[in-house]
């Protein structure tokens, strides 16, 4: 069945059309806003790409983002051959442990999630909102980024804080991407020969933001981001953890308010802040060839902070299988892979150099000469993973996908 899949972010928005059962993508694309020019649609029609200006959506206009969305997937046959729509949902803090069917209910906790997630949540209630408007007898379900790791034991995402704090604020670990590390470790059992009932993989999803999550099982035991995303390894702009003091000390030294020290750990800090160059792996890399010491230095700090997170993810799992790489930066950042592979040698990596050149293509996504353990690389697909977890929710608290698309009166979608 076509799944819409919406995940509507603090300054864009992402869409996909999945056809559940078999994960082709009729229609991907992404709406960016600016505050200095009007907004620009750009998208991947059947394999064709496409951009269009949008008039008059500008600044922060997310409405007319989604709306713009819509119109879109009207205008070219979509919209009438969809089956459900899957949210991504950043924060679902402890109140949600898998997807949900959204309801008034499950609406109103989400809102009950915001102060966990302002910059995010605010975004997706009101993805949810329109897309009720607009779509009023589609069923629409819930995906939250957090559920996966909801699975963790208390000694993983309990902080060494007053447990009041957890009792009455919720101040815990509670991870992200996880729907990212859900599908990769998922692939990684299939493509990598692993026993279903009895594995260990460490999930390492590298991009703009960066997490680890160890994984038993298929369950996730420990992940490295906190109570927001800021926590667990070295990121683009993020500073990942630090001694908590530094909020502190900064406040004094420069001047300012607690949020603003946290707005420079957030935007000013990671590669960004290391380098004083770019955010950019691939930037940073091309200067560190030119000789730019401190974009060298930026990388070797990313390389050992991952290598650091993934020993203690394997202290998690009680041993290691395999180690995954995805995102932006896994999957692409051939260097990055193996300085962090070189890293974990201890441990029985061996890098297969000329596998790891091809982006493990021709093992099947395998980069080292070692078998047990090893290290891949595995593209997420968090669109699919959110289509298929929309159509299997859609089939059962509908009714079943059949029952419900007579109900609805639609055609059967292709």
């Amino acid at each position: 069945m076509n799944i819409l899949v919406l995940n509507c972010g603090s300054a864009s928005t992402k869409f996909a059309v999945v056809h559940s059962s078999n994960g082709h993508e009729h229609i991907s694309g992404i709406v960016q806003v600016s505050p200095a020019a009007e907004a620009t649609l750009e998208y991947t029609l059947e394999g064709r790409r496409e951009a269009r200006a949008l008039r008059g959506v500008r600044g922060d206009d997310r409405d007319g983002a989604l709306h713009a969305v819509f119109d879109l997937l009207h205008e070219e046959g979509l919209a009438d051959r969809l089956l459900g729509i899957g949210h991504r949902v950043v924060h679902g803090g402890a109140k949600f442990s898998g997807s949900m069917f959204i309801t008034p209910e499950v609406v109103a906790k989400i809102r009950e999630c915001i102060p966990l997630g302002p910059l995010h949540n605010p975004s997706n209630v009101r993805g949810i909102e329109l897309a009720q408007e607009r779509f009023p007898k589609l069923p629409q379900v819930a995906v939250f980024d957090t559920a996966f790791h909801q699975t963790m034991p208390p000694r993983a995402y309990l902080y060494a804080v007053p447990y009041e704090w957890f009792e009455k604020y919720e101040v815990r670990r509670y991870g992200f991407h996880g729907i990212s590390h859900q599908y990769v470790s998922q692939q990684a059992v299939k493509q990598l020969g692993l026993d279903p009932d009895d594995h260990a993989i460490v999930t390492a999803h590298l991009g703009n933001g960066c997490s680890l999550a160890a994984v038993r099982n298929g369950v996730s035991m420990d992940t490295t981001m906190g109570l927001t995303p800021v926590d667990g390894v070295v990121m683009d702009t993020r500073s990942g953890a630090i001694d908590p003091s530094i909020v502190a000390h900064m406040k004094k030294a420069l001047g300012c308010s607690a949020d603003e020290v946290l707005e420079h750990l957030n935007r000013d800090s990671g590669l960004l802040g290391v380098s004083g160059l770019s955010k950019d792996m691939l930037t940073l890399q091309d200067a560190a060839k030119a000789g730019h010491e401190r974009a060298a230095l930026a990388i070797d700090k990313f390389c050992y902070s991952v290598a650091k997170n993934v020993a203690g993810m394997i202290v998690s799992l009680g041993r290691v299988d395999a180690l995954v790489f995805t995102g932006g930066i896994g999957q692409n950042a051939v260097r990055v892979r193996a300085q962090i592979v070189g890293l974990l040698g201890f441990a029985g990596f061996a890098l297969d150099a000329r596998a790891n050149e091809a982006h493990g293509k021709p093992l099947g996504g395998r980069i080292t000469r070692s078998t047990s353990p090893m290290a891949a690389v595995i593209p997420t697909n968090e669109e699919l993973q959110i289509a298929v977890e929309t159509a299997e929710i859609v089939a059962r608290d509908c009714g079943g996908a059949a029952r419900w698309v007579n109900e609805a009166g639609l055609a059967t979608a292709s």
